[in-house]
């Protein structure tokens, strides 16, 4: 599995199991514009962490759903990376997972909870320049060149 990003240093970063999706609409992909309360302002993949008892496939679709509001159908894995990052609330981690293909089946308003979180479509190219993330810049790159498709 690939590592992106450095550890902070003096920082404990605790491994987070996750995962994300690619989601294509009419040449976009879906990302989500983070803007907490606590101030940023960032591009991600949907997705994030699995909570215990859930696999990788559940915790993409519930999140997929809290952030976006849409409800998905989870295909192949693209690829798997780890990265390092500290959380909105300054929480150090390490995300490790995979990140799918997914394909959209319908809208449901209600499962979208994280007011933070806003849906927004993307060129696959300004994705892999604009994504917070290179472990999410990288996965869409593999997706792009046809891997795991």
């Amino acid at each position: 599995m690939l590592q992106f990003g450095a550890p902070t240093p003096g920082a404990s970063h605790t491994p987070r199991p996750a995962a994300f999706g690619i989601a294509e609409r009419e040449g976009r992909i879906a990302l989500v514009r983070v803007t907490p309360a606590a101030g940023g302002d960032w591009l991600d993949l949907p997705g994030g962490a699995v909570d215990p008892g859930e696999d990788e496939i559940a915790a993409l679709v519930r999140e997929f759903g809290e952030e976006t509001g849409l409800v998905i159908a989870v295909g192949e894995p693209v690829t798997a990376f780890a990265q390092y990052f500290e959380k909105s609330d300054g929480q150090a981690v390490n995300n490790q997972g995979h990140v799918y293909v997914v394909g959209v089946e319908r809208e449901d308003p209600a499962l979208k909870i994280e007011d933070d979180h806003m849906l927004v479509w993307v060129d696959p190219a300004d994705a892999v320049r604009t994504l917070r993330h290179d472990g999410h810049a990288w996965a869409v790159a593999k997706w792009m060149r046809g891997e795991g498709r």
